[in-house]
């Protein structure tokens, strides 16, 4: 018997998956949480072989709990569970060694199939996000450029950006004219948008 912890902060989603999984007379569920902060603690307390993640949760993302569940207890393997196939997420998600890697809307036996090969120590990847973050390359931006981006998408203005990096108006502005023109974009809102597309943010 393959025990799960799962965690999900949707309830109905939750409950459908929990459903799902329980169907399969291999399968169990041992656990759910709501929180990513909520996973090791739990999972410490009943050691379940997956644990079934989504990758946005509120406390802690689902990458970040992923990665701290591998450092305290490795004997459990993770399957992180998106509905945004973005595939710097991926590349995240590979970097956090966790075990597999699932879009939401998959046919459901392939959740039941991805559990059962990530509890056997393979990895499973969803063949079009895998290829997708394959074409999709590394992120261009350099960290200071990356920086500065991230802080127009969360609405600070060429002066505030300035004012809190320590940098003239000038050298803000340069920094999104050379991001717009590295990432291909329209403009500063669509280069926020491919950098959020592709996990770069």
């Amino acid at each position: 018997m393959i025990r799960i912890l799962l965690a999900e902060d949707m309830h109905m989603v939750r409950g459908a998956l929990v459903a799902l999984l329980t169907l399969e007379d291999d399968l169990t569920v041992v656990a759910e949480v709501e929180r990513g902060d909520r996973i090791v603690p739990t999972a410490l307390e009943c050691v379940p072989d997956v644990a079934v993640i989504d990758v946005d949760l509120p406390g802690l993302d689902g990458l970040s709990a992923a990665a701290q569940l591998a450092g305290q207890l490795p004997s459990c393997r993770t399957l992180i569970l998106t509905s945004l196939g973005r595939p710097g997420t991926l590349r995240k998600a590979l970097a956090a060694q966790v075990g597999g890697f699932l879009l939401k809307d998959a046919p459901p036996d392939r959740l039941a199939d991805a559990v059962r090969d990530v509890a056997a120590g393979k990895r499973v990847i969803d063949p079009q996000l895998a290829l997708a973050a394959f074409d999709n390359g590394e992120n261009p931006l350099t960290p200071r450029e990356t920086e500065v981006l991230r802080m127009a998408a969360d609405g600070a203005e060429a002066a505030d950006i300035a004012s809190r990096l320590f940098l003239s108006v000038g050298t803000v502005r340069n920094y999104l004219t050379t991001v717009v023109t590295k990432l291909n974009a329209r403009n500063r809102v669509d280069a926020i948008r491919v950098a959020r597309e592709s996990g770069w943010l």
